[in-house]
């Protein structure tokens, strides 16, 4: 497995086309690896994420692949050419030292969603069975929250507390919508920062190659985690 970052150059056009559409920056990631190469295999899939740094305003393109990536196009087009290039390394060594009881600060984005099981909505009674059943998107900070602390322990980690409470931020949350093909996909997403503890090693190995969630295609379940810093 390799992970991956670009750095974005949001001055230009088709950076700012490329973050508006997930489906295209879909499209320009997987144009990273030959024509029939390994997309997913028994070690992972290609995940992809953006990030916007509060701090300076940067934007970083993640990505972690199965093979090697060649970046070369996302850069001419979106990126600095003649003074930025994208990093790639070995994610094995990081993926080889993960234990159980290690801590670790942690960002992922994600799709929460649900199931629906009852009519919630406003639709009348009679136009229930319209809703029971589908996909929808979690929109409270409370309800997101809530679905990541469903997800942790069969991803193999715990989130830790602070003064008895999760230790995670929820920001960065938005309904977006983008078309792909003749129609149109709708998306609930949210950023997700804080403390995490392995609790099976085996299993956060996956989540970490292989996503959390839905919409992993569009720019979602990439989980990626730093060291514990001492204050």
């Amino acid at each position: 497995m390799f992970i991956s970052r670009i750095p974005l150059n949001m001055a230009r056009l088709s950076a700012k086309q490329l973050l508006d559409s997930p489906y295209r920056m879909h499209a320009a990631v997987e144009s990273a690896f030959p024509p029939g190469s390994v997309r997913e295999s028994g070690e992972g899939r290609i995940l992809w994420r953006v990030d916007l740094s509060e701090s300076d305003h940067s934007v970083w393109l993640y990505v972690v692949s199965p093979e090697k990536p060649d970046f070369t196009h996302i850069v001419e087009q979106a990126g600095w050419p003649l003074r930025a290039e994208w990093e790639t390394k070995d994610y094995s060594p990081l993926l080889d030292r993960v234990a159980k009881g290690q801590q670790w600060r942690f960002r992922l984005r994600a799709n929460p969603v649900r199931k629906a099981r009852t009519d919630e909505g406003k639709c009348s009674r009679a136009n229930s069975d319209k809703i029971i059943g589908k996909i929808q998107g979690h929109i409270t900070v409370a309800h997101q929250l809530q679905w990541l602390l469903d997800r942790a322990e069969k991803n193999g980690f715990k989130i830790l507390t602070a003064d008895g409470e999760p230790d995670v931020v929820v920001k960065q949350r938005h309904r977006e919508s983008f078309k792909r093909g003749g129609g149109t996909v709708t998306l609930t997403t949210a950023v997700f920062e804080g403390g995490l503890e392995v609790t099976d090693a085996d299993l956060f190995r996956r989540a970490l190659c292989c996503g959390i969630g839905r919409a992993k295609g569009f720019g979602c379940g990439l989980l990626t985690v730093a060291p514990v810093r001492n204050k």
